[in-house]
């Protein structure tokens, strides 16, 4: 692996897979793939293979290890507080490693069925001043952290794993999609120090929140831009593949519908219904409280029938931005977060580094 020039990372989604080979010797030399929409785990397979062949026809090297983005509606963010006393020494960086490592083993004893994927230390308080960074030599009697621990089911990854194990292909680290995304997308809103953003995928819907620019918060709902389709399919009578193509057509082509001979003003109501819904949930999981004010941002492809105009339509949506994404902004997401670009992640390090001492194969503390 040492002597390979390219990294490879995939967004595996649930309708569309996107796939970026970056060079690691010149990273703006780079391949971008993205699948066609799909509908079921066998057409995602042939969708694999083409992408894993040109993968290797452009980077003329054999693909065997990736790097994989998912996202789940069986994700689940598990919020997590310790405290220790210190009476009055050092605090060290190893104090840290041992309490995160603590929290860490209560949950994996607590939820037996879940493998932590991400480790976020959203607040230290020491000597009840909070702070969102570790401060270099302070003196500590009281120390409290506060950590999110977002987690994947272990039979999805063995699933995962099991899925790409056919292209004898292993996975080397998993990110959550819509977290990761948020992370790098948050870059460009550098004068707005209260985000919200809300990913609409295919079966679920993410909400990861951001105070004074440090996460504060991430959950997932079970509801997504699927149900808008099935909401379509049932209401007019139709199979769900039609019901899918008016949905991401509608915003671009109206023409669609009226040849079909159906009606605009239902079809809107439909998707206006389910849309606002899905965001009314989302508001309802947000603590509004704690913000004095929250730009709203819409990533994901559950959000491309939401267009500019179309969007004038739903309540409240007029102060929500909708966020256009390109594959070469959603894979390189995951690639800045393996580059330690985030002080508050504490990340598992990759499987294949092996030769580093105990604390190292559990964590990097990314400053």
């Amino acid at each position: 692996m040492s002597n390979r020039n390219f990294e490879v990372y995939f967004d595996f989604g649930a309708s569309k897979i996107r796939a970026t080979a970056i060079n690691v010797n010149e990273p703006t030399k780079k391949f971008c793939y993205e699948s066609n929409d799909f509908s079921d785990y066998l057409k995602s397979e042939k969708e694999i293979e083409k992408i894993i062949s040109n993968i290797e026809k452009d980077t003329n090297e054999y693909l065997d290890s990736i790097n994989l983005m998912v996202d789940n509606s069986k994700m689940l963010s598990i919020n997590l507080s310790l405290s220790k006393n210190f009476d009055g020494s050092k605090l060290k960086k190893e104090d840290i490693q041992f309490l995160v490592q603590d929290a860490k083993q209560q949950v994996l004893r607590n939820y037996l069925n879940q493998n932590i994927i991400h480790v976020i230390i959203k607040n230290y308080r020491i000597n009840n001043t909070n702070y969102t960074f570790l401060p270099s030599n302070i003196i500590c009697n009281t120390l409290s952290v506060d950590i999110i621990f977002i987690c994947l089911p272990k039979t999805i990854i063995e699933d995962l794993n099991f899925f790409f194990y056919k292209f004898d292909i292993s996975i080397n680290q998993i990110f959550c999609s819509s977290y990761v995304k948020s992370l790098s997308y948050k870059d460009n809103f550098t004068s707005i120090e209260n985000l919200s953003f809300i990913d609409i995928g295919f079966n679920k819907t993410s909400i990861i929140c951001y105070k004074n620019n440090e996460v504060c918060f991430f959950e997932v709902i079970p509801i997504g831009s699927n149900n808008i389709t099935k909401d379509l399919s049932k209401v007019l009578n139709i199979d769900l593949t039609e019901a899918e193509n008016i949905k991401l057509c509608l915003s671009k082509n109206e023409n669609i519908v009226i040849k079909k001979k159906l009606s605009l003003e239902l079809i809107q109501k439909i998707v206006i219904s389910r849309v606002e819904e899905i965001l009314e949930l989302c508001m309802k999981s947000i603590n509004l409280e704690q913000f004095v004010e929250l730009k709203i941002i819409l990533i994901g492809g559950g959000s491309r029938i939401i267009d500019n105009q179309f969007k004038k339509k739903i309540s409240f949506l007029d102060k929500v931005d909708l966020l256009e994404e390109t594959t070469e902004d959603i894979c390189g997401a995951a690639l800045k977060l393996s580059q330690g670009l985030n002080k508050q992640e504490v990340i598992m390090v990759a499987k294949r580094q092996i030769k580093e001492g105990f604390f190292e194969k559990l964590f990097h503390f990314f400053r």
